[in-house]
């Protein structure tokens, strides 16, 4: 954590990027939040989830950043008066397994660019699901839960977010859209 952190030249107006929950459920005191947008990477399910949304036997899918495309998403800054205190309660959220790659990456918001800590799937890992079909992804959508509830909740729910936040992610809404009928 402090070594991502002393990677900075400057410790204060950290920014951190959310692409996925940290867009309904930040976790973490935020001063000021703005839409941006990540070059290089886009948004995908493709991190077993073990604990969260599914169990070691049926594992779930949550949101992780792949190399190439684009992502929308929302920028938040941490108070200055409390990096290390919110820094450790987003590091105990999104680093528990260390299947991301935390890094300081440009992101465009209107107000121009901003180096924030993004949080990017390390396909080194086993955590990385690789790649799946449309069809293996809904089936394991549909038939996982975790402590936070079904996997299937966590999917509406991040692609009614973003589209209540003005983010546009074509394929989330339209998966988002087959699981609700296979729902109902």
């Amino acid at each position: 954590m402090f070594k991502t952190l002393n990677e900075l030249e400057e410790q204060k107006n950290i920014w951190i990027f959310g692409y996925g929950s940290l867009v309904w459920r930040p976790e973490f005191a935020f001063e000021e939040s703005r839409h941006a947008t990540l070059t290089g990477y886009s948004r995908a399910l493709c991190l077993w989830s073990c604990v969260n949304r599914g169990t070691p036997e049926q594992p779930g899918l949550v949101f992780g950043l792949k190399q190439g495309g684009t992502c929308e998403g929302r920028v938040y800054r941490i108070p200055n008066e409390d990096i290390i205190g919110q820094f450790r309660k987003l590091w105990r959220r999104e680093m528990p397994s260390e299947s991301y790659t935390p890094m300081w990456l440009p992101c465009e918001t209107p107000e121009g660019i901003i180096k924030a800590l993004v949080f990017v799937m390390d396909t080194r890992t086993n955590a990385y699901t690789g790649e799946l079909s449309e069809e293996e992804t809904i089936e394991i959508v549909l038939n996982a839960a975790g402590t936070y509830g079904p996997c299937h909740e966590y999917v509406t729910q991040t692609s009614d977010a973003l589209a209540r936040a003005g983010i546009k992610d074509d394929y989330l809404v339209y998966l988002s859209n087959l699981i609700k009928q296979r729902l109902a």
